[in-house]
């Protein structure tokens, strides 16, 4: 599956309805504090859209941004594992809203940190940059933890889904092979053909 983020059209609405009509599986919804990462993105004023909408919360206080975010309907609200807060807590509290939970980890973040809640989750979300801006080249070392966690899915017979986010284009996208869902920033949004790159993606 394809999720588009439209972290380098900013609040776009032409841009941003013009990837909604390519029909991605989901568009990915980036927002930043300025706290967790350096970067801040203002809460976007989306147009209508027809496709699934997941958000990715690059923030420390979640519970604030989930709040805010939740009226666009999202299916994921994701969030880090690195956030000094109750994850546990968090997760409830998403659930609580009828909005299935991912969690991110950093590229410098160990799988274990993960264990004590995967059980809990629908969505583990693996950053192949360090968050905070687009743009970025994919880290390869991420492709390791990629593997661990289809092995632990099936091993252990869970059923969250794998999300890569992070300097996938043609060519890293093959370094990915069992992720479910590939986040496609900057490789799409900063051509002048959308749809042409999005084909060699879809390959």
């Amino acid at each position: 599956m394809i999720s588009i983020s439209l972290l380098n059209i900013k609040d776009d609405n032409e841009k941003i309805k013009e990837i909604d009509n390519l029909n991605p599986d989901y568009i990915h919804i980036d927002v930043m504090d300025g706290k967790f990462v350096g970067n801040e993105t203002s809460l976007l004023s989306l147009p209508e859209l027809k496709t699934k909408k997941e958000v990715h919360l690059m923030v420390e206080d979640v519970k604030k941004y989930v709040n805010l975010y939740q009226k666009y309907h999202p299916q994921f609200i994701t969030f880090h594992i690195e956030i000094e807060d109750d994850i546990k807590k968090t997760i409830d509290y998403i659930k609580s809203l009828g909005i299935k939970v991912g969690i991110a980890i950093n590229p410098g973040t160990p799988i274990q940190t993960l264990l004590p809640y995967i059980e809990d989750i629908d969505l583990v979300l693996v950053m192949c940059v360090n968050p905070g801006a687009g743009g970025q080249k994919f880290i390869d070392s991420c492709s390791s933890k990629i593997e661990t966690l289809a092995r632990i899915r099936k091993e252990k017979k869970y059923s969250y889904l794998i999300e890569v986010d992070g300097g996938i284009n043609n060519v890293t996208k093959d370094k990915c092979h069992d992720a479910d869902i590939l986040v496609i920033g900057s490789y799409i949004t900063t051509s002048d053909n959308y749809q042409e790159k999005l084909a060699t993606i879809s390959k």
